[in-house]
């Protein structure tokens, strides 16, 4: 890679968010370190980007040890410089949290939240080298208003929109900011899944029937881009998400209801 050469660490890199951020990023020129527990989607995604401007591996950011070996792994290729780490890996297993297995409650928290912490930790040492460098967390809409099936899920959004403004403080005595990328509803494949209720019944069925927006890839992934330069700390994606962070600090009542007819509690 060239000496001058800008880099992003790219979690989630095997679709949805992820790949597009990954691609879009590589377009401008960064050299783009691909990493997912998926290996046919991380092949996927290497394949769509230049030969010499990107690596890959596959790991679970559940594993601190594979933290620490992807890390090491970048570090090796790019100089030990990572300008972005992008946390972005995340899962959206949902339902009536009475109805939701003990695994699935512990993978929704481990990948969402702990692999966040875990992916900080690894990755401080690269970014405290790299002046200017950043962090950007992929948070949601979700750690703006709770909603029913969504209770283990916005509680790690929460979290990470928690994290994101603390760190952003803490990390400022190295000259790391931290940012983070909060998404309405985007056409990726966690709209895809099921409810953990038995239903076959999609996230994406229930969106449109109650004509709830749902925005292209692209648009998160460049405000991925934006969160990894601008001045904010949060970085809404879609109008929707504008909306709701909006009535969320100024009309939480009428929040509370538009989320109870919208996404129902029955």
């Amino acid at each position: 890679m060239a000496d001058q050469q800008k880099t992003i660490f790219v979690t989630g890199a095997g679709s949805g968010i992820g790949r597009a951020t990954a691609k879009l990023f590589a377009e401008r020129g960064y050299f783009v370190g691909l990493f997912d527990v998926n290996p046919q989607g991380l092949e996927e995604t290497a394949a769509m980007l230049p030969d010499g401007q990107r690596i890959s591996m596959t790991f679970d950011v559940r594993d601190r040890a594979g933290w620490k070996r992807a890390v090491e792994t970048f570090g090796q290729a790019t100089n030990r410089r990572m300008h972005v780490l992008f946390n972005n890996a995340g899962v959206g297993k949902g339902g009536f949290i009475d109805e939701m297995t003990d695994d699935d409650i512990d993978l929704v928290l481990d990948v969402n939240l702990k692999g966040v912490i875990n992916g900080v930790n690894a990755a401080l040492p690269l970014l405290r080298e790299t002046p200017g460098a950043r962090i950007v967390n992929t948070a949601s809409v979700a750690g703006i208003f709770g909603a029913p099936r969504m209770s283990i899920y916005c509680a790690t959004k929460f979290g990470v929109r928690g994290l994101t403004d603390a760190l952003d403080v803490e990390l400022s005595r190295y000259g790391i900011r931290v940012t983070s990328l909060m998404p309405w509803f985007i056409d990726t494949a966690i709209l895809d899944g099921t409810p953990t209720d038995g239903s076959n019944r999609r996230i994406r069925d229930a969106l449109v029937e109650n004509k709830t927006p749902i925005y292209p890839v692209s648009m998160a992934a460049e405000r991925a881009w934006d969160a990894a330069h601008g001045n904010e700390v949060h970085y809404m994606v879609g109008k929707a998400a504008e909306r709701a962070r909006f009535f969320a600090r100024f009309f939480p009542g009428a929040m509370r209801n538009q989320v109870k007819k919208q996404f129902g509690n029955e």
